[in-house]
């Protein structure tokens, strides 16, 4: 099988591979990530909230997309979004949403269930002393939270959520199944057309490898780093 290996094929496809496929990547995981983070902080605080029907909500929305595989809910915001806009809207047709802003908000609803948990346990972590003491110094909820609570939560966590943002980056070949060009689908694309599957798909499964393995080594440094202190 490997007697015939041509690695010129991947020295062709190099600019391509990075520039159209990688730079996808990585934009849609930076983007998916930092919209996660950001509303799984929100469910978190609903599902750590004195009101029933907050805390109801949130954990409903977790355990609900968390039991789902994430190919069927790309699915399913593909084909149900544009009909949603078009009933939020009031329009006469479906949304136009596209492909690349459906896959967004599928990656960044779907990890902020996994980032809630995170966030929530980074919260609970905080010793409930500091947030008694600051409602006594007459600091509000949400000056507590913001000030006290959070960033000691997103310290902690930090390990963690970047762990889950490696997942995160795995996850994004996913995207092939709405024709979008990520690496995965840049280095299909280029073994389809020169018939040189074996050389792209091993290419493409070192290079996630690499990056996944370096960026988890990175990780381990950083939570021995916070450990330590």
């Amino acid at each position: 099988m490997f007697s015939n290996f041509d690695f010129d094929v991947i020295a062709r496809s190099w600019p391509y591979l990075f520039k159209e496929g990688m730079s996808f990547t990585l934009m849609l995981t930076a983007l998916a990530t930092g919209a996660g983070i950001v509303l799984g902080t929100i469910l978190a605080l609903m599902r750590l909230s004195k009101f029933v029907v907050l805390q109801k909500f949130a954990a409903t929305y977790v355990n609900i997309i968390r039991s789902l595989p994430l190919v069927l809910v790309i699915f399913w915001f593909y084909f149900l979004l544009p009909y949603i806009g078009q009933w939020v809207l009031g329009s006469e047709r479906p949304m136009a949403v596209g492909a690349f802003m459906s896959a967004l908000v599928t990656f960044s609803l779907f990890e902020a269930a996994y980032f809630s948990e995170i966030m929530r346990a980074g919260i609970q972590a905080v010793p409930r002393g500091q947030f008694a003491a600051a409602q006594a110094l007459g600091m509000r909820y949400h000056q507590v939270m913001g000030y006290i609570v959070l960033p000691q939560a997103f310290r902690a966590m930090t390990p963690l959520l970047l762990t889950q943002s490696i997942i995160l980056f795995q996850d994004t070949s996913l995207v092939y199944v709405l024709s979008l060009t990520d690496f995965l689908g840049a280095a299909s694309k280029v073994a389809q057309r020169d018939g040189r599957l074996v050389e792209m798909y091993i290419f493409a499964a070192l290079v996630y490898f690499v990056i996944s393995f370096g960026a988890s080594m990175l990780v381990k440094r950083l939570q021995a780093k916070i450990a330590v202190r």
